[in-house]
């Protein structure tokens, strides 16, 4: 156990399971980008053909705002349910949500069939926001003086899914989209059987004596809260969305499947998580390490829409998943140090600004697409005639403006992280808050 752990609960078996309920998240996640391509052609491109793309971005947004709905009300009253009884409760919604859009076919018939996927990925987010709302105050009140490095850590078992989901999807694409799906259930189940028995801290927060009215009292108190709020949109629409909608996009640019890209980089977010809080003591401070990463995210999605060959790709990947890598979980952390008195509510609230931000992000990027193909081949019906060869260009070309779009979110962030960077070093340097018991 490390020095910094509370000695009082299981530290370890806690903190191996906040990173198996992460990794069921990422499983999910990358899942439901992987098999999109496959419920884009076999279900939704029959229902409506000219705005498929639009469909897929909707089914695969309600997802987050299922994320955003579970994380703020689970943040809210984390206290009142307990930790452990909202991880069981995302077990049981990972395995249902997934289950629902296994059999949405089954169910619903061809007309139908969207609104059992609609349903069953709302599910999922459910699932999914228990998960953050519970697994992030978990880690900061088992290591209150290592927050940064910890939640990196944890945060680590996201990529991890990420990528087993991504070499399912990548490697099994003959056994169908529902098989892949279906293995969600399996570490879902698993985390829910964790559960039982095990004993939970309160959060850290609770343990230092601030009510949950005073938790509250401290959004008026911090009104920079806000800004960090914000820019919590815009980071996860730079980490996020690109994932989900790598492999529907550039599977058509890069002369590969696009699933292998976000393998890829879900490796290096895995590998590299386990050393931020040594590079945040090189670089001097976590707004530091925010600052660079929004330069290169916005380089890399750049250079992502324009790699044409499998090398180039993985050049243009690298690049956006160094810049994507710590941005999560060390906004999480850098909100928890400078405003511990805000509790779960604020490390809840940034995780909603992330959620509502891919909820609106991947349909506008799919219209965005749609916009793209039509008006490049010059009308719908133009482009329901394109032969094969026309076709790939001008969704090559479709995918290019829709990346290039999303580029915007992180260049933004760029100037609101250096502004705070050089506040920060003109006041003293960046010093964590302190919660006294």
């Amino acid at each position: 156990m490390s020095p910094d752990a509370n000695p009082s609960y299981p530290t370890t078996k806690i903190f191996f399971l906040s990173s198996a309920a992460l990794f069921t998240a990422g499983l999910s996640f990358s899942l439901r980008g992987a098999i999109a391509g496959g419920i884009e052609t076999e279900v939704l491109s029959k229902i409506d053909p000219a705005n498929s793309g639009l469909l897929t971005g909707q089914v695969l947004g309600i997802a987050f705002t299922g994320f955003a709905l579970t994380l703020f009300l689970g943040s809210v009253f984390l206290e009142r349910i307990g930790m452990g009884r909202a991880l069981i409760l995302a077990s049981l919604c990972f395995t249902g949500g997934t289950l629902l859009a296994v059999l949405s076919d089954r169910l619903g018939g061809a007309a139908g069939s969207y609104n059992y996927l609609w349903m069953g990925y709302l599910l999922s987010g459910l699932g999914w926001g228990l998960v953050e709302a519970s697994v992030n105050p978990l880690v900061t009140a088992l290591y209150p003086d290592d927050k940064t490095h910890r939640l990196n850590v944890v945060h680590a078992w996201w990529p991890a899914g990420v990528l087993v989901g991504g070499v399912v999807g990548g490697a099994l694409g003959a056994v169908g989209w529902r098989m892949q799906f279906a293995l969600v259930v399996l570490p879902a189940l698993l985390v829910g059987a964790m559960c039982i028995g095990t004993l939970f801290p309160p959060t850290e927060r609770a343990a230092r004596g601030v009510s949950w009215g005073e938790m509250w009292k401290e959004i008026p108190r911090r009104p920079m809260f806000i800004v960090w709020w914000a820019c919590m949109f815009l980071t996860a629409a730079s980490e996020l969305a690109p994932g989900q909608w790598i492999d529907f996009t550039l599977t058509r640019t890069v002369g590969m499947r696009g699933i292998w890209l976000l393998v890829y980089v879900s490796l290096m977010m895995f590998v590299f998580r386990h050393f931020a809080g040594s590079v945040v003591h090189r670089l001097g401070s976590p707004i530091a390490l925010l600052t660079f990463s929004v330069v290169l995210a916005a380089l890399g999605l750049m250079l992502l829409p324009r790699a044409t060959s499998p090398m180039m790709g993985l050049l243009a990947a690298t690049v956006w998943g160094f810049g994507v890598c710590f941005l999560w979980p060390t906004m999480l952390a850098n909100v928890s140090e400078r405003y511990p008195r805000g509790g779960e509510l604020f490390i809840g609230l940034m995780g909603v600004a992330g959620a509502l931000a891919i909820q609106f992000v991947l349909p506008a990027l799919g219209a965005i697409f749609d916009r793209a193909k039509i008006d490049l081949a010059g009308s719908e019906e133009s482009f329901a005639a394109l032969e094969t060869g026309e076709l790939q260009e001008v969704l090559s070309q479709a995918a290019q403006a829709s990346f290039e779009t999303n580029a915007i979110l992180p260049a933004i962030l760029i100037v609101v992280f250096g502004a705070i960077w050089v506040y920060d070093r003109g006041h003293g340097g960046y010093q964590p808050e302190k919660l006294e018991r």
